[in-house]
């Protein structure tokens, strides 16, 4: 795999009132990994950090203790320690800097602001949103790479499959479908780019319609793991360079119970979850497969990610095809007529529109 996935040092929070920082704790995790260090309690620290927040009051002598051992343990090649202050005045602002302060900003800037300061010190010719929308694409790519790895023997950690939700919706809000697309086409394993493609496109078709949050997860969660089954298919049929010959394709047509199997056997997965599992490629006119089903046996949530499935598989580059382009793939869609949802379709290139130009010219 050629595509690197972003693990950067942590981000590290400096606090002598934990219970005060947890907007700025939420708002860090959004682009790295983040610890906390309370000056209360016993310190500890492994390895090197990305940057620092604190949130102190240095009129305290233990946060003052605190922060000469933190110096000590950051050594002379220090990262960018931002401050946030009760006054701008000059006097603590010298304070601060004697503390090794990079910066210092007022203790009631917003917690995104402060974030988002910190992060142009770290990295100058990068924006926020760049790398949130990078570290989401990376933490559903070591997904979908662990759950290669351990689906062939039968299990699936659902509860990595959560720690990558959010992950996936904070990108998709913060910078698009576009940008999402230009870092999945970074990834060279054909299987999870396009598990990442679905993902990204039903994260993005749902934040359309103005579902909630709880069904924007419900369809996120169903889409990253729509094709697992797959992960027991033969890797010279999944990998194959070419067309599949019939018997192959009998054979990969059983990724989709597979996949239910998988989930079932795994623990306490959600309903959706496994019905797009089994029947995202049921058709409404009953063509589909494994179960053939119809019309309203299919449930909504597999009718919404069917199009999004689709939608993906044309629009990927494959060594046998050339990508479609957004145009014409929105072509192919409406052109399905009583196989998929009229309805859901003219949405879905809605959504496609409002992603903007950007969007036509990145799958061209």
């Amino acid at each position: 795999m050629s595509w690197c996935s972003l693990r950067p040092d942590p981000i590290l929070v400096v606090t002598d009132k934990p219970e005060h920082c947890t907007c700025l704790l939420a708002a860090a995790q959004h682009i790295g990994e983040c610890r906390i260090l309370v000056t209360t309690q016993p310190w500890s620290m492994s390895g090197p950090v990305l940057g620092v927040i604190a949130d102190v009051d240095l009129k305290q002598s233990q946060t003052r203790a605190c922060l000469d051992w933190l110096d000590e343990q950051l050594g002379l090649k220090k990262p960018p320690i931002l401050f946030l202050t009760d006054s701008t005045a000059s006097a603590a602002l010298r304070e601060a800097r004697a503390y090794g302060a990079t910066a210092c900003l007022p203790r009631y800037t917003e917690a995104r602001a402060v974030v988002a300061s910190l992060f142009r010190m770290i990295h100058p010719s990068e924006t926020v949103t760049d790398v949130i929308v990078r570290r989401g694409a990376s933490r559903t790519s070591d997904l979908f790479e662990d759950m290669f790895k351990t689906a062939p023997a039968g299990t699936v950690d659902l509860a990595a499959v959560e720690g990558a939700i959010d992950p996936v919706l904070n990108a998709i809000e913060e910078g698009g479908l576009a940008r999402w697309l230009d870092v999945v086409w970074e990834h060279d394993d054909t299987t999870f780019q396009h598990c990442l493609l679905v993902a990204g496109l039903t994260v993005a078709f749902s934040q359309s319609l103005g579902l909630s949050r709880v069904d924007q997860r419900l369809m996120a969660r169903a889409a990253l793991v729509h094709d697992i089954g797959k992960a027991q298919i033969p890797l010279a049929i999944l990998n194959k360079p070419g067309k599949l010959d019939t018997d192959e394709m009998a054979v990969m047509r059983t990724h989709p119970a597979l996949g239910y199997d998988l989930l079932k056997a795994s623990g306490k997965c959600d309903p959706v979850t496994l019905a797009v599992a089994r029947h995202h490629h049921e058709m409404l006119d009953g063509s589909g497969y494994p179960d053939g089903l119809s019309s309203n046996a299919i449930a909504d949530p597999v009718r919404l990610l069917t199009i999004c499935d689709i939608y993906a598989a044309l629009i990927e580059r494959r060594s046998y095809k050339a990508p479609f382009s957004s145009d014409n793939a929105m072509h192919v869609l409406a052109g399905m007529g009583g196989k998929l949802e009229g309805a859901l379709v003219k949405a879905f290139g809605k959504a496609m529109l409002s992603s903007g130009e950007r969007l036509g010219r990145a799958v061209a």
